[in-house]
C-alpha cells in the first residue's frame, strides 16, 4: 500500500517533527522566547499561590491554607526529613520551591497553547542542577572544612596503589557526572514526552491528508493516543519534579553525612 502524500504539498504540518521543534524563535529578539515566558508564568503563578494560601494562617486552616500546607509538609516531612534526617527541615523551603517550580514547568507540556516544557530544553535542568549541587558542595565545605570534604570525597578506604585509578573517578562522579544525570535524566524524560506526543498528533494530521480511507481511520487511532499519551506525560512530568528533588536530598544528605 503506498502513501499518497501528494494533498500534504501545500500543507503546514511540519512533517517529521525534527529537534527545531526545541527552539521556538525569540518573540523579542533572542532574549525573550516562549520558555522566558513560561517560566516568568510559572514564577509569578508560584508566588502568587503561596502568598494568597499563607497571607492569614489560621489555626483551623481554610481550603487554600490546607492546599499550600499540604504540599509544603509533603516535601518537609516525605523528602527532606525521610531522606536528610533531622537536619532536613532547614532545606525544605528550597527543596519545596525547587519541587514546585519543576512541576509547573513540567505540567506546560500538556497544557494547549504551550505543549511543550522547558525541561525539554536542556539549559533550564542544567541550571537547575547546578544550583543543587552548589547547594551540594557549599553544604559539605560548610559543615566539615574544605580540605576535609573535598579529601574524604574523592579519596576511598582502599590501598594506596588503586588510588590513582579511584580518583579521577571520584572526581569525575563529584564533579560532572552526579550534575550531569541529574540534568539530563529531567531534561531526557521530557524531550522525549514532547516528541511522542508530536509524532502520534502529527502522524495523524499526515495520515488524515493522504486520501486513504484505511490510513485515514489509523490517523484517528493516533489522535486517540495522542490523548492517552497526554495524560501519561502528565504523570511523568509530576513525577520527574519529585525524583529531581528526590535526588537533591539524597546529594545533600551524603554531603552532611558524618564519613566525611
Amino acid at each position: 500500500m503506498s502513501l499518497q502524500l501528494a494533498p500534504l504539498a501545500d500543507s503546514s504540518v511540519p512533517w517529521p517533527p525534527s529537534v527545531e521543534e526545541f527552539f521556538p524563535p525569540g518573540l523579542v529578539g533572542n532574549w525573550v522566547t516562549k520558555f522566558s515566558i513560561m517560566v516568568w508564568i510559572a514564577v509569578a503563578i508560584i508566588i502568587v499561590f503561596f502568598l494568597v494560601t499563607q497571607r492569614n494562617p489560621k489555626i483551623v486552616p481554610t481550603k487554600a491554607q490546607w492546599l499550600g500546607e499540604s504540599i509544603y509538609s509533603f516535601v518537609r516531612n516525605g523528602i527532606s526529613k525521610e531522606v536528610i534526617g533531622h537536619e532536613g527541615p532547614r532545606f525544605a523551603p528550597y527543596l519545596t520551591t525547587l519541587f514546585v517550580f519543576i512541576c509547573f514547568i513540567n505540567i506546560f507540556a500538556v497544557i494547549p497553547g504551550f505543549q511543550i516544557s522547558p525541561s525539554s530544553h536542556i539549559a533550564f535542568p542544567a541550571v537547575l542542577a547546578l544550583i543543587s549541587f552548589g547547594l551540594y558542595w557549599y553544604q559539605g565545605i560548610k559543615k566539615h572544612g574544605f580540605g576535609h570534604y573535598v579529601k574524604t570525597s574523592i579519596l576511598l578506604p582502599a590501598p594506596w596503589w588503586v588510588q590513582p585509578i579511584l580518583l579521577p573517578i571520584e572526581l569525575a562522579q563529584i564533579l560532572l557526572i552526579r550534575p550531569v544525570t541529574l540534568a539530563v535524566r529531567l531534561f531526557a524524560n521530557l524531550f522525549a514526552g514532547h516528541l511522542i506526543l508530536l509524532v502520534f498528533t502529527l502522524g495523524g494530521f499526515v495520515l488524515m491528508g493522504t486520501g486513504n480511507i484505511g490510513l485515514a481511520a489509523v490517523g484517528v487511532i493516533s489522535w486517540g493516543m495522542s490523548i492517552v499519551m497526554t495524560l501519561f506525560e502528565a504523570g511523568v512530568a509530576l513525577l520527574q519534579a519529585y525524583v529531581f528533588v528526590l535526588l537533591t536530598a539524597s546529594y545533600v544528605q551524603t554531603s552532611l553525612a558524618d564519613e566525611h
